[in-house]
């Protein structure tokens, strides 16, 4: 399957990942009139592009580099050809710019990944979120590449970080770094803006222009989180959105509700 094909199937909103039960945070905000029409929206998913968006494709970015050097073979999906293949290179996985060199240091860059990405999640109920998302991907990535780097990430009791678990999907898929982060970038405001139209009754024919009307954003968006994987994990981007957390927390709580989150 060609490379491009490859990115519009993972960007595809009925991929089953379970990201059409998430609102990214738009339901709580609705509930609390801070998004009412489709300006409040838009600023809304420019908002999320600049923290959630940049954060998670910068992550998603890293574990991509963390399993795919430079150089390494495009993968392709079951029945498509050849299963996907990793290249390594004997570098030490904590120095700018170097990849692992086998399975146990993989596993070490991608626990202290998924370790740093918790650190930037503040709200409880937004890991575990993040979490269950990234099951539901796995779940998804093994059966299409069942040859992917899966085994490489942490063995944790509640699953790896979505984001985490997307560019190894993509490292499996054969795309490279910059189009890893696109689509992290591209699903944080692809699904939000869907769950606008659910939530608000929003004329989907404008929501979808506005979408188009973000896309140079979340290319640039992208293109900064696939610079930024190359830093350490410590350094890569923290943007953070106080106000979603308390949300998030306060959403959880609720016996009634149209989104997961």
């Amino acid at each position: 399957m060609p490379t491009s094909s490859l990115l519009l199937l993972l960007a595809d909103g009925r991929f089953p990942a379970g990201a059409h039960a998430h609102s990214g945070g738009l339901e709580a905000a609705v509930a609390a009139g801070r998004v009412t029409d489709l300006a409040s929206l838009e600023a809304f998913l420019v908002g999320r592009l600049a923290t959630a968006g940049l954060v998670g494709a910068a992550f998603a970015a890293a574990a991509h580099r963390t399993v795919t050097p430079a150089a390494a073979p495009v993968g392709r999906p079951v029945g498509l050809g050849h299963p996907a293949r990793r290249a390594t290179t004997p570098t030490d996985p904590g120095v700018r710019g170097e990849v692992p060199t086998d399975s146990a240091a993989r596993r070490c860059a991608l626990a202290r990944l998924d370790a740093e990405l918790d650190a930037r999640t503040a709200s409880p109920a937004l890991r575990g979120v993040s979490r269950r998302q990234g099951r539901a991907l796995l779940r998804a990535g093994r059966a299409i590449w069942p040859d992917g780097p899966f085994d490489d990430l942490p063995a944790t009791p509640q699953g790896t970080h979505q984001p985490l678990v997307l560019g190894l999907l993509c490292a499996a898929a054969g795309l490279s770094r910059a189009e890893t982060a696109t689509v992290a970038a591209y699903g944080t405001v692809t699904g939000v803006a869907s769950a606008g139209v659910r939530l608000l009754g929003l004329d989907p024919y404008q929501v979808q222009a506005l979408l188009v009307g973000l896309a140079e954003l979340c290319d640039g968006t992208a293109a900064d989180a696939a610079r930024a994987a190359d830093d350490p994990p410590e350094r890569l981007p923290a943007a953070a959105a106080p106000l979603a957390d308390i949300y998030a927390e306060a959403h959880a709580t609720w016996e009634v509700r149209l989104f997961a989150s």
